[in-house]
């Protein structure tokens, strides 16, 4: 039975001159879920974002939205959208912003209830155009929820926010999703990706080539990292079979390789004192790092 999705591309193709964005692409959001698309830049992840919002339409395949055309005005009523540029009405204030937009939707928030969740209470009666950049961040995503959206696309949300503000972000998102919300989310920061995800989907020159839970695009690795406290030379340790890479930083020694058992047996016969061993699986960083390597070779 084929499962329950909010929006879906179906063997997309959507070329731009020479460029071959995305190239028969599927791709599925589920509801009450948070999906990261994480890609280098060029992987396709914006086209495939404006594919499902109908700012651009396939060459080949079918983009579906809430079961209708993404052009269809009953399908747009139930998505928020966050890009990454927004060219508003700058001489209005920020609770001016929300109002205006919040009216295109049949059941909005008040502006109260969107700022309260967004954290920009402080902000309402402030004019857009002399906000910072952070803080026009912060009311953009405001406006993409005030329409209380079924579905949200957030295009890089957190770019140019400080580390507080990203945190706050967040949390609202976290508070969103467990109301039933579903998002999906185009992402730089991988640590974003890690904390928020119920499902990552990988993109390389148009085509996925991973997905899964956080846990699920670990596994998709071999390689380990050891740390440890050890005196032994990075130069010495580079020189030992299987061993991919290694640093020292101010928490310790870090080796990363797909076979540890060896590395570790080595590493206490040639250095009695090392102390505080353990050995990790790879996180998401150095799963994307390598599964995206590996679509380039």
């Amino acid at each position: 039975m084929k499962r329950e999705c909010l929006a879906e591309l179906s063997g997309v193709s959507k070329r731009f001159g020479k460029v071959q964005a995305v190239d028969g692409l599927d791709l599925e959001v589920r509801p009450g879920e948070l999906l990261a698309l994480l890609g280098q830049n060029g992987a396709g992840k914006s086209t495939a974002i404006a594919l499902l919002l109908g700012l651009e339409r396939p060459d080949s395949g079918s983009a579906v939205l809430f079961g209708l055309s993404p052009l269809d005005i009953e399908a747009r009523r139930g998505i928020g959208v966050m890009m990454q540029e927004a060219a508003l009405v700058p001489e209005l204030r920020v609770r001016e912003q929300i109002e205006l937009v919040a009216s295109y939707y049949p059941d909005p928030m008040a502006p109260g209830e969107a700022m309260q969740l967004t954290h920009t209470e402080s902000l309402a009666e402030r004019i857009y155009a002399k906000l910072s950049p952070g803080q026009k961040r912060q009311v953009q995503f405001a406006l993409a929820i005030c329409g209380r959206p079924k579905l949200l696309f957030l295009d890089e949300p957190t770019v140019g926010l400080d580390i507080q503000s990203r945190e706050l972000m967040w949390s609202s998102l976290r508070r969103l999703v467990s109301e039933g919300a579903s998002i999906v989310l185009t992402t730089h920061y991988i640590e974003e990706a890690e904390a928020l995800a119920d499902r990552v989907v990988v993109l390389a020159k148009g085509r996925e080539i991973a997905s899964g839970t956080v846990s699920e695009m670990r596994a998709l690795v071999v390689r380990k990292q050891i740390s440890c406290s050890s005196t032994l030379s990075l130069d010495q340790i580079r020189t030992w079979p299987d061993v991919d890479s290694v640093r020292r930083d101010h928490k310790g020694l870090h080796i990363t390789a797909a076979k540890v058992e060896d590395l570790v047996r080595r590493l206490l016969a040639e250095d009695e004192d090392v102390e505080d061993l353990e050995i990790h699986r790879a996180g998401l960083a150095e799963t994307f790092t390598e599964l995206t390597q590996e679509s380039v070779q």
